[in-house]
């Protein structure tokens, strides 16, 4: 015979339960789901378009069915419904931690920390970059093709990493000089125009076989883990410093970010090729 009190205390346990779950959704703002509502929409609205090139041209130019509809579709839905939650992230949790993070930096008025902080940010941020991850891989399989390298697992593992680390690197060192530049008030023109004469002439000079590489790289590295923190940083910074203007002294960042990987990838090609 089964014991009664055993099911009266299962039951208890599942009525708290679910009284818990109640209570943690009351706990989470209404201005959420707003907010998720809102990016959904959006995020319908921006893919739509690409939705319609591509069954265009699946349907009317290769009169073609689609391979594996119901994946697709699948998949399409996870995409909406993930940069929706992506965009959310951004607004409530990334863009306020950097800008935060900037003032706090700023009013402490510590510049070798302010400086240090934005090197390890920039650098952080990029090593993250699944794009850049991505591309590295592929770049050491084209060289490896090339016989510019051996072609063994630890060969293509060592190589890719080593552009990793030298992108990161060019990114956090320019993100320095675009703090410096806030802080300062240099010219952005001068610098992004001084930096493309740099790689112009490091064209020249820099293997052939690395300088395509080296341009997509410059592209690739602010991407989605990059962007937001370092904008929020400039934008951050450049509210707190009396003086200056958000609009024209806090963006920037992201041009130097994508500068410098080109330049810092053809010497590691002078280097090693």
């Amino acid at each position: 015979m089964d014991n009664p009190h055993a099911y009266t205390a299962s039951n208890d346990i599942r009525k708290s339960k679910i009284l818990l779950a109640m209570t943690l959704l009351r706990r989470i703002p209404v201005q959420l789901f707003q907010a998720l509502g809102k990016a959904l929409l959006g995020s319908c609205r921006d893919l739509a378009p690409i939705v319609l090139v591509i069954a265009f041209f699946q349907i009317l130019i290769l009169r073609q069915p689609f391979p594996e509809l119901a994946s697709s579709l699948a998949g399409l839905a996870l995409v909406v419904v993930g940069l929706a939650f992506f965009v959310v992230g951004l607004d409530i949790g990334l863009f306020p931690l950097g800008e935060s993070l900037a003032e706090e930096f700023a009013r402490k008025g510590s510049l070798v920390w302010l400086l240090i902080f934005a090197f390890v940010l920039g650098f952080g941020t990029t090593v993250a970059e699944p794009a850049l991850i991505a591309v590295t891989k592929e770049g050491a399989r084209a060289a490896a093709a090339a016989g510019l390298i051996k072609d063994a697992p630890d060969s293509l593992k060592h190589y890719a990493f080593s552009i990793r680390i030298t992108v990161a690197l060019a990114v956090g060192l320019a993100i320095v000089l675009g703090v410096l530049r806030i802080l300062r008030g240099w010219s952005l023109p001068l610098l992004i125009v001084g930096g493309y004469v740099l790689i112009m002439l490091m064209t020249v000079f820099a293997p052939q076989e690395i300088v395509g590489l080296a341009y997509d790289l410059g592209g690739v590295t602010t991407s989605t883990v990059t962007v937001p923190l370092v904008t929020a940083l400039g934008v951050g910074l450049a509210r707190t410093i009396r003086g200056r203007d958000p609009l024209t002294d806090g963006f920037g960042l992201i041009a130097l970010a994508s500068l410098t990987p080109m330049f810092f990838v053809m010497i590691f090609g002078l280097i090693v090729h």
